[in-house]
């Protein structure tokens, strides 16, 4: 399958290469993206598919290393006066693009200003939400977005005995018990992202604010919450598994990425984007299904919230309004329901859109791709709440590695769950301070 896509995607870049003369007048634009590996590759796709299909703009893609490589070089190059057209910007870095004032165009005035409708209600709620202003207003365009997904190897399980995928953890921890007698595979369990997955994840699913003022969306002067009851339960819960030989830590954002597919760990806890990969390298079957809840605390989970990215339109002084167009007709395209689908079935991401997601269930795909919709159920679940619409900190980067750090030094037997929730409270408060008197106006 992905032989045939990369045969497509070159057939497509030779098409738009090979334009007549007038194609020398077509609208330019750069196109900075922090995807690796075959998901940079579907990029280029999505870019070849754009230039093919009209005549005007040009859209040049070039990967610029890690996402936090992408927003720090992509506003470096604006304060230098030469930035992309577009810089694809992790979740995380919202806040911090928000705040960057005049270096960006927000979605609802390029719309605006170009003419080319993007209407906001066609997206899904929780991808929406995520990427607006107060008003409802887009201000960066949903991308890649994904959300964490509970992935089983249920070759194992079946060796262990274990008949059902867990809803509840205390059901995972049952059958976590079960896979390590049977010594189904070398690790039971793991976890990538663990900050996204165990924290942010976790309080949006349980109605915990993981921040005031609604997780930061109501000012900046939002102050974390990490010594609540519910982060204290659950990660000493964790901590419980890993000193029973049930779970291992396996490194900072995505560093266990290949403890699963690789058969390693029989229970993993990460991105729905990880499905290609899985796809590609599991020598086993396996599930993915929604994210596991304490049923103690809540007994009918609320959604999960979005990872990935959006992309973000940067000003310049000499820019052009044939520019912004351009930018915004690329918006338009990959938001069309037919490319929008296509996206979300080569790459593992959620449809952006509700006609996407439609016209994928229509024509079959979740049935003949079993949980391949897990993260659209669990994204779409409830109505976001306060607590469940996503996170608008600023340095949220930077909070997310103290968060990684404390958590460490407690499976490392350094320090107790509450000393190391008090301190990650505290160290990542001191970062919204800065942030906020750096960007008070």
């Amino acid at each position: 399958m992905h032989r045939r896509t990369l045969l497509a995607g070159a057939a497509l870049a030779l098409a738009a290469a090979a334009q007549p003369a007038g194609a020398q007048t077509r609208t330019e634009i750069q196109f900075w993206y922090g995807l690796g590996g075959a998901l940079g590759e579907r990029v280029q796709e999505q870019v070849a598919r754009f230039n093919a299909s009209q005549d005007r703009y040009t859209v040049t893609a070039t990967f610029r290393g890690s996402y936090v490589e992408v927003m720090t070089g992509a506003i470096a190059a604006w304060r230098a006066g030469n930035p992309p057209h577009i810089a694809q910007v992790f979740e995380v870095g919202t806040a911090t693009m928000m705040a960057a004032g005049p270096a960006i165009k927000p979605v609802w005035q390029l719309a605006q200003e170009s003419g080319i409708a993007i209407d906001p209600a066609k997206y899904l709620a929780g991808v929406r939400g995520y990427y607006s202003d107060t008003q409802g207003r887009l201000v960066s365009m949903p991308h890649n977005s994904s959300s964490a997904l509970m992935w089983v190897n249920l070759d194992a399980f079946e060796k262990a005995g274990v008949r059902e995928i867990p809803r509840t953890w205390r059901e995972v921890r049952a059958a976590a018990e079960k896979l390590k007698a049977a010594n189904a595979t070398p690790c039971v369990m793991t976890t990538t992202w663990p900050t996204w997955v165990m924290f942010e994840q976790q309080s949006s699913i349980h109605d915990v604010g993981l921040a005031t003022k609604a997780n930061g969306f109501g000012g900046m002067d939002a102050e974390l919450n990490l010594t609540h009851p519910f982060f204290l339960k659950h990660v000493q819960f964790l901590a419980d598994l890993q000193r029973d030989g049930l779970f291992r830590y396996g490194g900072r954002d995505g560093a266990a990425g290949n403890l699963f597919p690789s058969g390693e760990c029989a229970i993993s806890f990460g991105s729905s984007a990880a499905r290609a990969q899985i796809e590609r390298d599991a020598k086993f079957r396996w599930a993915s299904v929604p994210l596991p809840y304490h049923d103690d605390v809540i007994q009918t989970p609320r959604n999960g919230v979005i990872g990935g990215a959006s992309l973000w339109a940067l000003t310049a002084r000499n820019r052009t309004p044939a520019e912004y167009a351009a930018v915004a007709a690329f918006y338009a395209f990959i938001s069309r329901p037919e490319e929008d689908q296509w996206w979300h079935q080569v790459t593992g991401y959620v449809p952006l859109t509700l006609a996407a997601y439609e016209k994928a269930k229509a024509e079959g795909y979740y049935e003949r791709n079993p949980g391949a919709d897990a993260a659209i159920i669990q994204l779409s679940r409830a109505e976001p709440t306060p607590n469940s619409q996503g996170f608008r900190l600023g340095g949220f980067v930077e909070i997310r590695n103290i968060i990684q750090e404390e958590l460490e030094k407690v499976f490392q037997g350094q320090q107790t769950v509450p000393q190391a929730l008090e301190t990650a409270n505290r160290r990542g408060n001191a970062v919204l301070r800065a942030f906020e008197r750096a960007n008070r106006s």
